[in-house]
């Protein structure tokens, strides 16, 4: 979709969808990962799996987690059109290592565990996180970064979202300015 295409990754709660919105109102290309195109399946080989094969709800947190995922060949595609000057893939993939090559900067977006937790805390129930066995496991794989891409750019997310924007543009080559061309 982007003459350069960026990955914006992170553990739930840290800003994710926030940084893409605020990306998306000022007029950049933005690929919502989780919204728009991640399911649940194998990260190996791409393969849809439907059940949460665990008895314990503990052990499903974890087994979707670990299994939720991007397809590769869209993204691939996707990446492939050069249409926009730029676009951010923005969201959490299991299988991030099968296609993150394929982009020019790769951002992991970083939080202070006590800003985490408060919201995680404000998180509806039905959103990942929003229910203590998530919360807990969202806070443990915050103390060990499991997970994320190593060798990425790390932004700190705790500030107000324009600023965390701002932070990231400042990474991306060839931006003259904060705001994108209007086509």
């Amino acid at each position: 979709m982007g003459v350069r295409n960026y990955l914006i990754e992170g553990g739930s709660g840290v800003g994710k969808t926030s940084v893409a919105e605020e990306l998306q109102r000022r007029g950049h290309h933005v690929i919502h990962g989780d919204r728009g195109f991640a399911y649940y399946g194998d990260p190996e080989t791409g393969a849809p799996v439907n059940a949460r094969p665990y008895p314990t709800e503990a052990e499903n947190v974890q087994w979707g987690y670990e299994h939720w995922i991007w397809p590769v060949d869209q993204v691939r595609s996707l990446v492939a059109d050069q249409n926009r000057e730029m676009t951010f893939f923005c969201g959490h993939s299991a299988n991030f290592q099968h296609f993150i090559g394929l982009f020019d900067k790769v951002f992991v977006l970083t939080l202070d565990p006590e800003t985490l937790n408060q919201r995680l805390l404000r998180r509806p129930e039905d959103e990942f996180g929003g229910k203590p066995l998530e919360r807990a496991w969202v806070m443990r794989l915050h103390a060990t970064h499991a997970g994320l891409p190593a060798n990425a750019v790390s932004i700190q997310s705790g500030a107000p979202i324009a600023a965390v924007a701002d932070a990231v543009l400042s990474h991306c080559t060839g931006l003259n300015n904060q705001r994108p061309p209007r086509l």
